[in-house]
C-alpha cells in the first residue's frame, strides 16, 4: 500500500527530531569529554554530532517546504527541494571534515597529551552503540519515505559510529602503551568525512540533473500497461521525477490498427488509471503504434527488417513497425545504446541500408533514446 504524502511526512519529521535530540546529547557528552581530556579527536566528534543534528533540522526544513502545493509559478509542486536539502546537508559535511582537518592538522605539528578517565570511555563507547543504532533507524525510515536526505543522513551515522569506535582504539591504546595517536586519528577521520560529504554531494547532484530509473521500477510500469486487454506492445517509456512522491512519464504502446479512437480512448483510461493506483506514477500521454497481426506480408517484411537492423551490435530494440504498401511508405523507430560512440553515424548507416533494401518505399527510421531499460 502506497504512503500518503501525510504520512511520509510524519515519518520524516519524527525520525529527524529523534536524530537532533540524539545528536544533541552526545556532542554535549564529547565535547565535555574532549575538553577535559584534551582529546582533539573527541572534539572533532562532538562537532561532527552537532553538524549531524544541523543535517536533521535541514530535512526537517527542506520536507516541510518540498510537500508546498503547487502554485502557478511551480504547477508540479516543489519535491525537488528535497534534492535541494540533501545537497545542503552534504556541503556541510564537507565543510566540517575540511576545518576538521585543519585543526587536526595543526595537532600534528604541535602534539598535546590527552588524558582520559574510565568514565570518558564509557561515554564514548555508549556513543559507538547509540550511532549504530540511531543510524540504522534513521537509513530505515528514510528508505521507507523514499527520503534521500534522511537515508544520507542515517548513512552518515553510521559512518560517524566508525569514528567514534575509532577514538576509543586510539584511547585504549594510549593508555596502553604511552603512544597518542589523536592527532593522527584527527586527520584520518576528517579525509574520512570529507570523502563521505563529496560522494553525498556527487550523488544528490545526480539526482537533480535527473538519472535513469531502476529496471525494477520500468519493467513494473511496463508489466502493468502490458496486461491491459488491447496492448500488444509497451514501448518508449519516459519518466520524470519532480520530487520523490511526484513522478510523471509518458509511453507508446502498440495497438490492432482496426480498433476506433472510442476503444483507444477507454484504453488509455484504463492504463493510466492502472498505473497511478498501482505505482502512483502519473502518465501524461499514452501514443500509439498501430499494427496488423493478421497481415502475414506485413509480418514477414517486419521480420526481415527486424533482421537487418538488430544485425547491428549496439543496436537495442526495433518498435512501431508500420507498412503501407499504396503509398510505399515504411516507418519504424530504433533504440541504440549510449555505448555507442556515433549513435547519429550508426543511425544512418541502418537508414541507407533498409533504403537501399526497399528502394521503393520512402523510409522513416525514428531514432529512440534508451531512457527506462
Amino acid at each position: 500500500m502506497m504512503q500518503t504524502a501525510e504520512e511520509r511526512q510524519k515519518i520524516i519529521e519524527r525520525t529527524s527530531l529523534v536524530g537532533i535530540g540524539a545528536n544533541v546529547l552526545l556532542a554535549a557528552f564529547k565535547a565535555v569529554i574532549g575538553v577535559t581530556a584534551g582529546s582533539i579527536a573527541v572534539l572533532l566528534d562532538a562537532v561532527n554530532n552537532l553538524s549531524d543534528a544541523l543535517s536533521s533540522v535541514i530535512t526537517i526544513l527542506g520536507a516541510r517546504l518540498a510537500a508546498r502545493q503547487p502554485d502557478r509559478k511551480h504547477p508540479l509542486g516543489y519535491g525537488r527541494i528535497e534534492y535541494m536539502s540533501a545537497a545542503v546537508i552534504s556541503l556541510i559535511i564537507l565543510y566540517a571534515g575540511i576545518t576538521s582537518l585543519s585543526e587536526s592538522i595543526q595537532k600534528v605539528l604541535h602534539p598535546e597529551t590527552p588524558n582520559y578517565t574510565a568514565v570518558s570511555l564509557l561515554v564514548i563507547a555508549a556513543a559507538v552503540a547509540v550511532k549504530i543504532l540511531l543510524g540504522l533507524y534513521v537509513r530505515k525510515n528514510g528508505q521507507k519515505a523514499d527520503s534521500e536526505a534522511l537515508t544520507a543522513s542515517g548513512t552518515d551515522a553510521l559512518f560517524d559510529s566508525i569514528i567514534s569506535a575509532s577514538t576509543l582504539a586510539a584511547a585504549l591504546i594510549y593508555l596502553r602503551t604511552g603512544v597518542s595517536l589523536e592527532a593522527w586519528l584527527g586527520v584520518l577521520i576528517a579525509i574520512l568525512v570529507i570523502r563521505s560529504g563529496a560522494e553525498m554531494l556527487r550523488d544528490t547532484l545526480s539526482e537533480i540533473i535527473g538519472e535513469r530509473f531502476s529496471r525494477e521500477q520500468s519493467d513494473q510500469l511496463r508489466q502493468i500497461i502490458a496486461a491491459q486487454t488491447g496492448v500488444l506492445g509497451v514501448y518508449d517509456l519516459y519518466l520524470f521525477n519532480y520530487g520523490p512522491s511526484t513522478v510523471m512519464g509518458s509511453v507508446h504502446i502498440a495497438v490492432d490498427q482496426k480498433q476506433t479512437a472510442a476503444d483507444l480512448d477507454r484504453l488509455e483510461r484504463s492504463i493510466t488509471m492502472a498505473v497511478f493506483q498501482q505505482t502512483g506514477v502519473v502518465l501524461t500521454g499514452i501514443s500509439v503504434y498501430a499494427t496488423d497481426q493478421n497481415d502475414e506480408a506485413w509480418q514477414e517484411t517486419q521480420e526481415r527488417v527486424r533482421q537487418l537492423v538488430m544485425a547491428h551490435p549496439g543496436v537495442l530494440e526495433m518498435h512501431g513497425f508500420y507498412l503501407e504498401e499504396g503509398e510505399k511508405d515504411m516507418r519504424l523507430d530504433i533504440i541504440i545504446s549510449f555505448d555507442i560512440q556515433d549513435r547519429q553515424a550508426l543511425y544512418e548507416q541502418i537508414r541507407q541500408e533498409l533504403q537501399a533494401a526497399y528502394p521503393d518505399y520512402r523510409i522513416q527510421l525514428v531514432l529512440d533514446a534508451d531512457v527506462t531499460n
